[in-house]
């Protein structure tokens, strides 16, 4: 399958600060990618390169075909984004937004399909300004599909969304996937990335951990396949032991099995467990269920450290796409002037020396503000009633 985007060796630097440190992987055209990770472990960053904004540091990036770094502007014709955080004039009503976003490309997407593809059709006279946070959210959404782009890029599209919310936006993307379109996904929230991403891959301490779906991010974490159902009272009790190929542990009235060791499949437990139950006249184990490894059990097994350790991934966090400089090129404290330069208290003249208040000059004597000596009063420009 034909790649949409090529990363290799991704290397990203802030002073000497290394994020990135060789990303390695590729999305394939028409598949909602998921990029995961926890807080500063390069997704925006990473995403920032993709888009064309920020300047690697090393390694090679193709998107569509070409090297954001070095076609920017021929990228941007092919790709849509919706960012953590848009601003509209809130004066703009919805349609004429749209429209005006629209203007900016060759071939735009109809206006009236992108308003039902977001379902803000009955809102297209509706004023940014009274908009709520979900319909903002869509409205960026469509903003990103004006020019009808080949590759659309989410930065946590639903942070802050209610449910019902949310279900409206997963159904705009599953729409948009179902067009053919490419999206690169970036979330916090590991149901929305297990229910939209056909693959997924886990950022952590600059290096993708690991990449795949779902099943397989779940299997490479060594994540067992974990089965339930009401125990018996010889189970409860102790009298009846489980099978050898499971391990099983008694919580409440509910026995909890996993495989005793990789070597058993999830299919053999279940098989063992059902053949011992009847050997010992069990018959049917109530409430029984199956329940698959979940994206959200693999990536705490991979991302987050045991208790007592130390995390694996650093805390630190990129600086704001401004390219803001590094935290090293600040002045040092001990640079500031050490405050016993300040004049004594002691050496400020009594109060009983100062003039008495009728002996002030008036106020038109006073000398004007560019006349006052240096350093005993910073000069002004007088304001003038002009305009800032």
């Amino acid at each position: 399958m034909t790649s949409a985007i090529e990363v290799s060796g991704l290397t990203m630097s802030y002073g000497g600060r290394e994020v990135l440190r060789g990303v390695d992987f590729d999305v394939r055209a028409g598949e909602v990618f998921c990029l995961l990770g926890p807080n500063g472990a390069g997704k925006t960053t990473t995403v920032e390169i993709l888009e064309g904004f920020r300047r690697r540091t090393g390694g090679t990036v193709s998107v569509l075909g070409l090297d954001p770094q070095a076609q920017p502007t021929r990228l941007r014709e092919r790709i849509g984004m919706v960012l953590q955080e848009c601003g509209f004039p809130r004066q703009a009503r919805v349609a004429e937004l749209i429209d005006i976003w629209r203007s900016y490309y060759r071939q735009p997407r109809d206006l009236a399909d992108l308003l039902q593809a977001v379902e803000l059709t009955q809102d297209r006279k509706t004023q940014v300004r009274k908009l709520s946070g979900g319909q903002r959210r869509r409205l960026d959404l469509a903003l990103a599909l004006a020019g009808d782009p080949e590759l659309i890029f989410l930065d946590e599209p639903t942070t802050g969304f209610d449910p019902e919310s949310r279900r409206r936006c997963w159904a705009a993307i599953e729409n948009l996937r179902a067009l053919g379109k490419t999206i690169v996904l970036t979330t916090h929230y590991l149901d929305e990335a297990e229910r939209l991403a056909d693959r997924v891959a886990i950022l952590a301490e600059g290096r993708i951990q690991i990449a795949g779906t779902v099943r397989h991010v779940a299997r490479q974490a060594g994540i067992s396949t974990t089965i339930k159902f009401t125990a018996p009272e010889r189970v409860r009790n102790g009298t009846l032991a489980p099978p050898a190929s499971l391990a099983v542990a008694v919580r409440g009235d509910v026995a909890v099995c996993t495989p005793a060791s990789t070597a058993v499949s999830a299919d053999t437990a279940l098989r063992d467990l059902l053949n011992w139950a009847a050997a010992n006249d069990l018959g049917d184990l109530e409430d029984l269920s199956v329940e698959s490894p979940t994206l959200e059990d693999a990536y705490l097994q991979l991302v987050c450290p045991p208790a007592g350790e130390r995390p694996r991934v650093p805390t630190v966090t990129a600086p704001p796409p401004d390219a803001a400089p590094a935290l090293d090129a600040a002045p040092a404290l001990d640079a500031a002037p050490p405050l016993d330069t300040a004049p004594p208290l002691d050496t400020a003249p009594p109060l009983d020396t100062a003039p008495p208040l009728d002996t002030a000059p008036p106020l038109d004597t006073a000398p004007p503000l560019d006349t006052a000596p240096p350093g005993d009063r910073a000069a002004e420009p007088a304001v003038t009633g002009g305009t800032r």
